[in-house]
C-alpha cells in the first residue's frame, strides 16, 4: 500500500465555537473525528465558491446521540460550524477530492482534530472536559503519523477504534 506524503499545509481562514466536538444543531461548533468524503458529497455549486460534505455526524457522533448536518469545508472565509478556506485553497483541495473519487476511491478520509494531537499539546489540555476524547482521537493520529496511511476506522462501546 502506498504511503501518503504531505503535499501541502492550508490555513483555515475561518471556523466558528471553541475546542471540543460539534455535539447538536446551532453550536456553531466544528466536528472533531474521523470523516469520510464520497464523491456524492461534492458540491460545485455551492455558494461558498466550492465545497465538500465532511460526512457528520459519523456513526461516534450518531451513537453518542450528536445532531446536526451538511458540515462542509468550503471557500469564502466565513463559517458557522464549517470549515472555510481560502477560494484558492478549496480549488486546490477540491481538485484534489474530486481526483481522487475520480481514479477510484470510494471515499477520503478527513482527520478534523482540535490541533496536532501531539503529547506535548495534549498535555497542555489535560484540564480539558474532552481530553480523554482527544486521547482516543490521538490513536488514530499516532497510527497515520508513523504509518502515513490512514488508519481504518470503526467505533465500538462508544469510542473509536483503529486499525
Amino acid at each position: 500500500e502506498e504511503r501518503f506524503e504531505l503535499l501541502k499545509t492550508y490555513e483555515i481562514c475561518a471556523a466558528s465555537g471553541e475546542l471540543g466536538p460539534k455535539q447538536r444543531v446551532g453550536d456553531e461548533q466544528v466536528p472533531e473525528g474521523f470523516y469520510s468524503v464520497t464523491a456524492s458529497a461534492m458540491n460545485p455549486a455551492s455558494s461558498y465558491h466550492l465545497s465538500f460534505n465532511v460526512g457528520y455526524p459519523n456513526a461516534y457522533d450518531k451513537k453518542l446521540g450528536r445532531t446536526g448536518s451538511l458540515i462542509m469545508i468550503h471557500g469564502d472565509c466565513v463559517s458557522i460550524g464549517c470549515l472555510a478556506m481560502t477560494d484558492e485553497g478549496i480549488e486546490e483541495i477540491y481538485t484534489l477530492v474530486d481526483a481522487a473519487h475520480r481514479s477510484g476511491q470510494k471515499a477520503v478520509q478527513v482527520q478534523l482534530l482540535p490541533f496536532r494531537l501531539t503529547k506535548k499539546k495534549l498535555a497542555q489540555h489535560k484540564a480539558s472536559e474532552w481530553h480523554s476524547f482527544w486521547q482516543n482521537l490521538k490513536q488514530g493520529y499516532d497510527l497515520f503519523e508513523k504509518h502515513h496511511i490512514p488508519p481504518k476506522v470503526s467505533v465500538k462501546d462508544g469510542e473509536y477504534v483503529f486499525e
